[in-house]
């Protein structure tokens, strides 16, 4: 696994995105960090220093698995910067098939005042 920086990792993530346009995929995982072992946050915890936690970011198309570290200061513009990318490359995407909301209510309020009536009928 090749850890970058996050500028090149960026770089690196929209050409795996257009290597696999026509066939494959792109897996992104983020992940909560301190780079350090629980035995060494512990000790810190006790003493009472302060823990800096990081993102790590992986992303693979299969073939190639790159990763990158962002800490708190970068994560605006780093996360802006992604958001971007994904925006732009996810066009192959299908649309969800919705339901009207107002006529899914209507056809539910039709129904209950039928059953409704048809209750009250029987009772007299």
């Amino acid at each position: 696994m090749v850890r970058l920086q996050p500028d090149p990792f960026l770089n690196e993530l929209t050409s795996m995105f257009e290597r696999t346009t026509e066939k494959g995929s792109v897996w992104v995982t983020l992940k909560h960090s301190s780079e350090k072992s629980k035995v060494q946050r512990n000790k810190m915890k006790t003493s009472g220093e302060k823990i800096e936690f990081r993102c790590l970011i992986r992303a693979t198309d299969g073939k190639k698995t790159i990763s990158t570290v962002v800490g708190p200061k970068d994560h605006q513009r780093f996360q802006a910067s992604y958001a971007t990318i994904l925006k732009s490359r996810m066009t192959a995407l299908k649309k969800r098939e919705r339901k009207d909301k107002r006529k899914a209510a209507d056809s539910d309020k039709k129904e209950d005042s039928k059953a409704r009536t048809a209750a009250s009928k029987a009772v007299n």
